[in-house]
């Protein structure tokens, strides 16, 4: 999404700047340039610790040295008339930019993708009522009013915002959007990676994205061992993070043959990736619902696919499936459910067919990359915003963007 907003700012001739770290998000731990330009965003890379994402400890000294390599960035290269926008990966960046922004005096916006630190207390990873908690909801809560605008992408986490006391006029709500060009619908029988994977006669129930701690896995275990014997039924996996060598034991325990796993495929094939799959799969833990948003259901829309949500039956997610008869929702631990949509999709496929046009035409008319963007502009434009006319970039996983003026 951030790599996305900073090229399409670019190409609408705005100097654009993007201070990231210097590793892949989760790859080997291998330098990359520390300065380039890509398609005509500037980007610096900041040297930090690289202990990686497995271990909670590495993580957040990995996330203390990119706020402190990031503050200091923006202390020392910020110019009059530069707008910074925040990411909240890693977490609470919005603290360490508030205070290096008021210092350059320099407008910060928020763009919100989850709401920290929420996640980490509904997962069990702070305690509701600790020090810890309510130490880092005050900050996260000053850096939020600090700010001149925090976007949002759903209403329910502007809703979030507001019961924390943001002021209406310091939210905004732009939707995700996908690639109209990058991910189109790619028909069965022309999907070179359907067959390279052997799966052209099959139909295929698909997971793209990360396996990480917000999602849910066992049910759809329990409905691929249920559907085991199912001869044309396959479920293919694709992604890496948290979670995966969890959901790759429990798939060799189990013996399911008929799941397949992948790693995360090419920019370049991402088309080819997610139209792979007759049907996707989306989860999210009901007590996340206010505070993450399933991004990757924006690709599925783009490739003219329907979706089958594990999860919350009246959040956004199943509300959109349900309003728009793009798929169903199931709730979290109902594989019988699960393997009984997917069965019906199976053995009704003009019916699956269907779902996916009338998905892409969802997405066109309200998830284009260049309404997203279009969006972005206006509020950066608009009277009331701050004195600047440009935005940011993108950092892998997480990130800080900077904005600088017109050319």
């Amino acid at each position: 999404m951030v790599s996305s907003l900073a090229f399409g700012l670019a190409q609408a001739g705005i100097e654009v700047s993007v201070v990231t770290g210097r590793y892949h998000h989760d790859g080997p731990a291998t330098d990359l340039m520390p300065r380039e330009t890509v398609d005509g965003v500037e980007v610096h890379r900041i040297a930090t610790s690289h202990f990686g994402r497995q271990r909670l400890a590495g993580r957040a000294s990995d996330y203390a040295s990119f706020h402190a390599g990031a503050a200091t960035w923006c202390l020392t290269h910020l110019r009059h008339g530069d707008i910074v926008i925040a990411c909240t990966d890693p977490p609470l960046l919005s603290v360490s930019l508030a205070m290096a922004c008021a210092l350059r005096r320099a407008p910060l916006v928020n763009w919100l993708h989850d709401i920290f630190p929420e996640v980490a207390i509904e997962l069990g990873m702070i305690g509701r009522r600790g020090l810890p908690g309510r130490v880092m909801l005050a900050v996260r809560d000053w850096s939020l009013r600090r700010a001149v605008l925090n976007v949002v992408p759903t209403v329910a986490m502007a809703r979030g915002l507001r019961g924390r006391g943001i002021e209406e006029n310091m939210i905004a709500i732009v939707p995700y959007w996908s690639e109209e060009d990058e991910i189109r619908p790619v028909a069965p029988a022309g999907n070179p990676l359907r067959t390279e994977w052997g799966l052209r006669d099959c139909f295929v129930v698909g997971y793209s994205g990360n396996f990480g701690r917000a999602h849910e896995f066992a049910t759809l275990l329990d409905a691929a061992e249920r559907l085991r014997d199912a001869p044309d039924i396959r479920f293919l996996l694709i992604g890496g993070g948290f979670g995966r060598q969890r959901v790759e034991d429990e798939i060799r325990r189990r013996k399911l043959d008929n799941i397949l796993l992948r790693p995360l495929q090419p920019r370049e094939r991402l088309a080819e990736s997610l139209s792979a799959a007759d049907v996707h799969l989306v989860s999210l833990l009901p007590a996340l619902e206010p505070y993450v948003v399933p991004s990757k259901l924006y690709g599925i829309l783009a490739a003219g696919r329907p979706a089958l949500f594990i999860g919350a039956g009246d959040g956004e997610v199943a509300t959109l499936l349900r309003s728009r008869d793009l798929g169903h929702a199931v709730a979290i631990g109902d594989s019988a459910d699960l393997a009984s949509r997917i069965a019906e999709l199976g053995r009704h496929r003009p019916l699956c067919e269907a779902m996916g046009h009338r998905a892409r035409d969802v997405f066109e008319r309200d998830h284009l990359r260049s309404r997203g963007i279009a969006d972005w502009l206006a509020l950066l434009q608009a009277p009331e915003a701050p004195t600047v006319r440009a935005p940011a970039g993108f950092r892998r996983g997480g990130l800080l963007c900077r904005l600088g003026r017109n050319r």
